[in-house]
C-alpha cells in the first residue's frame, strides 16, 4: 500500500476529507493560522529528531544530509560502483528486479518509481487478460482510500466489496459475493484495519475460492516483506499464493522510494510497456535501486526481530496503561501479527500528540508519534500507529511501561 504522508513525513492513514474553508474568511486570519501549523509542524520534527529514545528511526525523517550520507557508505557493498549509471532501467534498476525475482520465487519482476502505479498497472493487465473490469478487494484497501478513485478514472476499472468487516474476507465471503470478479486483490497486511493479516490457512482457503470462481489473485504486498513470520512460511511460498504481487522499497526496507512488480514472464513484460504510457520509464533511477538494495540487505534480514519485538511491546505498552489508570485503550491487534499495530484512547488526537511531543522535549523519549482520530466510535477517540523498528530492539518491557507513565502524566 503506498501510503501517502502528513506534513511530519509520518505515514499517514485514512482520515475525513479535510473540510472547505467557508466562504469569505479573512486572508490574514487563514495566513496567521498556517503559519501557526509550520511553527508546530517543525517543533514536532525537532522535538522527534532530538529525541535519544525512539521506536525507530525513520529514515524518511533523517536530513538530507544524513540521507546522503548513508546511501553513500552502503552503495559499495551492494554493487560495483565502478560500473556506469542506470539509463532507462538498465544496470543497476535491472540488477534490482532480478533480486527481487528470486527473493519471491516469480519468473520476472518490473520496478516501479510508484507502489501505486505499479498496482493500477497490474490490476489493468489483469482485467485485459480475464475479459472482467470488476476488481474484488476491501473498502480499506489502498486504492479505494488514498489513490482519488484512480482505478475507475485511469483504467475504468470497477471495484467491489466482499466484507467491510475490519479483516480480510473469507472463503466464504468469496464464493457466496453475489457478482462475478475478474481479479481479487488482497491487501497483507490490511493497513488501515491495524495491520492485520489471516491465518496461513485462512489465506490458503480464500485463494482457493478465487480459483473456483475463475478469478486471479493479486498481492498488495507494500508490507510483504513483514508478513512471513506470523504465516511461518518464506516469501517464495506466500508469492506462489498469487498470479502477482507488489512490494515496496521504503515502506519497511527504509528505500527513497519506488516498488516492484513481480509475477509471470509475460505479464511483467506487458506491465513494462503499462509502465511506460503511464510515465514511469524515468532516466535515471540509480538512488532509488541502491537504497533499496541496501534495504534488502540491511533491514530484511532483521524483521523477525522487529516483528517479535513489537509483540513485547505491544503487551508492555498494555500492562502500563492499565497501570497508569488509561479511562480506556486499545491495543489492536493483540499480538501485533507484523512490527506495526494501532493504540487507541478516548482522548481528542491533539492532546495526544502534544503529549507526545511534551515527552519527548521534556524527557527524550518519544513513545509516540501523531494520532489521529478514530474515522469510527464514539467522538474524542483517537488512535496512532506504532512500528517497532532496530532502534526499538534496545527497549524492555519496563522501559515501555515507564514511558507509558510519562506519556499519561502529560495528559493529566
Amino acid at each position: 500500500m503506498a501510503d501517502t504522508a502528513d506534513t511530519d513525513g509520518q505515514s499517514q492513514p485514512a482520515a475525513p476529507e479535510d473540510q472547505a474553508s467557508p466562504g469569505g474568511q479573512d486572508e490574514q486570519g487563514n495566513q496567521e493560522r498556517g503559519n501557526q501549523e509550520d511553527a508546530q509542524r517543525l517543533r514536532r520534527i525537532n522535538a522527534w529528531a532530538a529525541a535519544e529514545r525512539v521506536l525507530i528511526r525513520a529514515p524518511m525523517n533523517l536530513s538530507l544530509g544524513e540521507r546522503l550520507t548513508a546511501l553513500a557508505a552502503g552503495a559499495g557493498a551492494v554493487t560495483d560502483l565502478d560500473r556506469p549509471a542506470d539509463i532507462y532501467g538498465d544496470g543497476v534498476v535491472a540488477e534490482l528486479e532480478e533480486r527481487i525475482a528470486v527473493l519471491l520465487g516469480t519468473e520476472a519482476a518490473a520496478f516501479f518509481p510508484t507502489g501505486t502505479m505499479a498496482q493500477q498497472v497490474a490490476l489493468r493487465c489483469w482485467a485485459g487478460r480475464t475479459g472482467n473490469l470488476t476488481v474484488a478487494l476491501h473498502p480499506l484497501a489502498h486504492p479505494e482510500i488514498h489513490e482519488r478513485g484512480a482505478l475507475g478514472a485511469v483504467s475504468g476499472l470497477r471495484t467491489v466489496h466482499p466484507t467491510s468487516a475490519p479483516r480480510l474476507p473469507t472463503a466464504q465471503e468469496i464464493r457466496d459475493f453475489e457478482e462475478p470478479f475478474g481479479t481479487l486483490m488482497l491487501e497483507l497486511p490490511l493497513r488501515d484495519a491495524g495491520f492485520v493479516l489471516p491465518t496461513w490457512e485462512e489465506l490458503q482457503d480464500v485463494v482457493a475460492a478465487a480459483r473456483e470462481r475463475d478469478a486471479v489473485v493479486h498481492i498488495d504486498g507494500a508490507r510483504l516483506w513483514e508478513c512471513a513470520p506470523h504465516f511461518g512460511r518464506e516469501l517464495p511460498e506466500i508469492a506462489a499464493l498469487a498470479d502477482s504481487v507488489y512490494v515496496s522499497f521504503y515502506k519497511t526496507l527504509g528505500g527513497i522510494s519506488g516498488a516492484a512488480l513481480a509475477g509471470p514472464a509475460s505479464l511483467i513484460e506487458e506491465a513494462r510497456t503499462w509502465r511506460h504510457r503511464y510515465g514511469g520509464q524515468l532516466f535515471q533511477q540509480f538512488p532509488a535501486a541502491l537504497a533499496a538494495l541496501i534495504g534488502l540487505d540491511q533491514e530484511l534480514p532483521q524483521l523477525p526481530s522487529y516483528v517479535a519485538q513489537a509483540k513485547v511491546v505491544a503487551g508492555a505498552l498494555a500492562e502500563g496503561f492499565s497501570t497508569a489508570g488509561a479511562p480506556w485503550f486499545r491495543v489492536h491487534p493483540e499480538p501485533p501479527h507484523t512490527h506495526q499495530f494501532q493504540v487507541w484512547l478516548p482522548y481528542g488526537a491533539d492532546v495526544l500528540t502534544e503529549a507526545a511531543v511534551r515527552q519527548a522535549e521534556e524527557t527524550g523519549v518519544a513513545l509516540f508519534h501523531n494520532w489521529y482520530p478514530a474515522a469510527a466510535g464514539p467522538p474524542g477517540t483517537s488512535f496512532t500507529e506504532v512500528t517497532v523498528g532496530r532502534e526499538g530492539l534496545k527497549w524492555t518491557a519496563d522501559d515501555v511501561r515507564d514511558a507509558v507513565r510519562e506519556f499519561m502524566e502529560r495528559l493529566a
